[in-house]
């Protein structure tokens, strides 16, 4: 069965804190997993998530500011002590190239694994599968910073109503959906079209277009709120976002499911991010996330 669903493994900003690992995100993607942002902790997180290096396909690094990266030399190096049996791809931004080989031989240890290195130099398609798109958006940020959105094909729905009017049943319903047509009825009589999923993945900038592109018409959206309304100007200053803009993004994105996160320390009570975010009018399914919150990426529509 399949399963698609956003494993939150840290929550915090710059610092960890009693009850905030660094960042870390974990996509179930049917088969797939796909790691974002793995900070100081990741490894242990996983462990506490249920979560296996035999889980991971993909790691997707968007910066590399010690709190969403510090965690790929220990991620790796379990990769490798569990020999993991299928191929792993890395993202992250090509000019940070020299702190990802720093990250990745941190120590000695023997290396069974080979990661395939694809950084990312420019908006675009970064991998195709047969279940969805990764592409790559950049971000405002004081380093190179860049999000991910990944995208499932669209299909069809096929529509019973129409498909009894035509008399098209059993073996024959398979047959229109693999040639396109039968008996004179297109497939477009009988079916519609089901749009496919779509997921963002967005951390530290400042409002700019990138931020816009990646979150439209997303039906999860994870993103960064590191600061409360009361704090905008540091926002602006440090390159981030605060609860109400990225609750903007989302309202004017069309999102169905929103996820807050990556926290900064000075603010103690979680529900205020709602509250500023629902004053901002975002109207859809909003998740204020915490460590080890497991949150199902919505249904199709």
């Amino acid at each position: 069965m399949s399963v698609r669903e956003l494993v939150v493994l840290g929550t915090a900003s710059q610092v960890p804190t009693r009850h905030r690992n660094h960042n870390g995100y974990l996509l179930r993607w049917d088969g797939e997993g796909i790691l974002f942002d793995p900070g100081e902790g990741t490894q242990r997180q996983m462990l506490r998530a249920g979560v296996a290096a035999h889980d991971l396909n993909r790691i997707c690094v968007t910066h590399f500011h010690g709190d969403h990266s510090l965690g790929l030399a220990g991620v790796i190096q379990r990769i490798n002590l569990d020999k993991v049996p299928h191929e792993i791809t890395a993202h992250y931004p090509r000019s940070g190239q020299r702190f990802f080989d720093r990250l990745r031989y941190a120590t000695a240890y023997r290396e069974t694994v080979d990661i395939t290195q694809s950084p990312v130099s420019a908006d675009g398609p970064l991998a195709r599968t047969g279940t969805y798109t990764l592409d790559a958006r950049k971000l405002s940020h004081p380093v190179e910073s860049y999000g991910y959105r990944i995208v499932e094909p669209d299909g069809r729905r096929m529509l019973p109503e129409r498909l009894a009017a035509h008399g098209i049943k059993g073996p024959d319903v398979g047959r229109i959906q693999r040639e396109g047509s039968l008996g004179g009825v297109a497939l477009d009589e009988v079916s519609e079209v089901r749009r496919g999923q779509r997921f963002a993945f967005v951390m530290d900038t400042r409002l700019c277009d990138g931020v816009y592109a990646l979150a439209e018409g997303c039906d999860m959206l994870v993103i960064e709120s590191t600061f409360l309304d009361e704090d905008e100007q540091l926002a602006v200053e440090h390159g981030h976002l605060t609860a109400a803009q990225a609750a903007r993004v989302a309202r004017d994105g069309g999102v169905r499911h929103l996820v807050l996160t990556h926290f900064s320390q000075r603010y103690t009570d979680p529900e205020e991010f709602e509250r500023q975010a629902r004053a901002a009018c975002y109207e859809g399914e909003l998740t204020v996330a915490h460590d080890l919150l497991r949150v199902p990426v919505p249904k199709r529509r």
